[in-house]
C-alpha cells in the first residue's frame, strides 16, 4: 500500500458517521449487514447512509452485493489488513512494533513493545 491510497482511507474514515458504519461492518464480519439494517443502527435515513457508504466504497474499504432485494454491504478486511501493515512496517520504528508471519498458519501478529519503560512499583 502506498501512502496516497493510505490517505484516501482513512479520509473516509476520519468522518464520525462513516467511522461508525465501518466499525459496524467490522463487527458483522465477512457476512456483512443489509443496508436497512445498518441505517437502523446507526439512527440515519437510507439517503444518508448511502452517500456515507459510497464513500467508503469509493475509497476501497467496503463493498456491497446484492441478495435478493437487499444490498449487503461488508468491511474489505484485506484493504484493512494492508492499512495495518503498512502502518506497522512503514511508520512505526522497529523499536515500538512489529509483524510476525507465522509461515505455517499464514496468519500475522503484531507485536507492539512496551515504549515507555518500566516503573518500580
Amino acid at each position: 500500500m502506498d501512502i496516497k491510497r493510505t490517505l484516501i482511507i482513512f479520509d473516509a474514515l476520519s468522518q464520525e458517521t462513516r467511522l461508525r458504519a465501518f466499525r459496524l461492518l467490522v463487527e458483522a464480519g465477512r457476512g456483512g449487514m443489509a443496508a436497512g439494517a445498518l441505517s437502523e443502527a446507526l439512527g440515519i435515513p437510507h439517503n444518508t447512509l448511502s452517500f456515507h457508504l459510497n464513500h467508503l466504497a469509493n475509497a476501497g474499504v467496503v463493498g456491497s452485493r446484492k441478495q435478493g432485494r437487499s444490498v449487503i454491504y461488508s468491511a474489505n478486511f484485506q484493504v484493512v489488513q494492508d492499512l495495518i501493515g503498512f502502518m506497522v512496517k512503514d511508520c512505526c520504528s522497529a523499536e515500538f512494533a512489529s509483524i510476525k508471519e507465522d509461515k505455517k498458519t499464514g496468519c500475522s501478529t503484531i507485536e507492539l513493545k512496551n515504549c515507555c519503560g518500566t516503573s518500580a512499583a
